[in-house]
């Protein structure tokens, strides 16, 4: 049998009070979260708790629907060169969460799992039932009142035969690639994901390391930088793997999200650096076979008044 339950994380300020949860169905999902953390802790937790959930029942593969592809690229992509470096990025720097990615890196032992990336607010039930309780526990912290917690896992609806609609088992777990099947075109939810992913790509840690940036690239990937010059795949390659570093970011403030076409979102958003200057970027989504990807990028200075 499969288990397919979603998991999700959710962050009120990011950093702040923040919550996690996985839900199955109404009889079977958990949620709890912190007085100050990230949507990116909620989003591993989330699948922490949801092994620990169900590690009675070892033999059962999980199908896990996440619309983080953070939080499955690090236990599918990066874990386990992490793992091999003692928990270091490429570049020596110490990877951020990595108390919950080393109780991660127990859990799946010997478990078979997929993951599968679904769009978060789109009406998925499962994804918005596990955000809406994730959201509720963050609330709960952030108004200093003990979140519900949930029935936890007995057993229940969802789940399915083995050779039925269920994900292939996973022969060795740690090495498993996420599955993202083939996207319609944009919906209703676009704002959202790209707003997710932007901060993915705006993360510090992430842009240190070309192995974890290059997940939001597109092959075709091209930026003008806020001083004029001109970065592709490639080039970010060489730059990180020399030592070099990218320049640093900051908070963002977003304009205007808007689809430009059915596989196309254009992302329009002030910057503040910690310098006190202040960024006009335009980024340009790109929807495929493998999720969105970051097409196109440009950095300007905004002029003062």
């Amino acid at each position: 049998m499969t288990i397919i339950a979603a998991a999700d994380g959710s962050a009120l300020g990011n950093p702040g009070p923040a919550g996690w949860a996985w839900y199955v169905d109404e009889e079977n999902w958990a949620a709890g979260g912190w007085d100050h953390g990230t949507n990116n802790m909620g989003e591993l937790q989330a699948v922490l708790e949801l092994f620990r959930s169900t590690a009675h029942l070892p033999d059962e593969e999980l199908k896990i629907l996440c619309d983080s592809q953070y939080a499955i690229n690090c236990i599918s992509k990066w874990m386990p060169g992490w793992k091999k470096r003692g928990w270091k990025k490429a570049d020596g720097k110490q990877v951020l969460n990595q108390d919950i990615l080393k109780e991660l890196d127990v859990a799946i032992q010997g478990r078979k799992y997929t993951f599968e990336w679904v769009k978060g607010h789109a009406g998925h039930e499962l994804n918005e039932a596990a955000d809406d309780h994730a959201r509720a526990a963050a609330t709960a912290h952030q108004q200093g009142k003990a979140p519900e917690a949930g029935p936890g896992y007995s057993g229940g609806k969802r789940s399915v035969a083995a050779g039925a609609s269920a994900a292939q088992p996973v022969s060795e777990p740690a090495e498993t690639s996420a599955v993202i099947p083939p996207l319609p075109a944009v919906g209703t939810d676009f704002a959202a994901t790209v707003y997710e992913l932007e901060l993915g790509f705006l993360d510090p840690q992430i842009r240190t390391s070309f192995t974890e940036l290059k997940d939001f690239l597109h092959p075709s990937y091209q930026e003008v930088t806020r001083h004029g010059g001109l970065l592709d795949v490639a080039t970010i390659g060489t730059l990180l793997n020399s030592g070099s570093s990218l320049p640093s970011t900051g908070e963002m403030q977003v304009l205007a999200t808007r689809a430009i076409s059915e596989e196309m979102v254009l992302q329009a958003y002030r910057m503040k650096l910690a310098d006190g200057e202040v960024l006009v970027v335009s980024s340009w989504w790109q929807l495929g076979a493998s999720g969105w990807k970051l097409r196109f990028r440009q950095e300007t200075f905004q002029q003062s008044a």
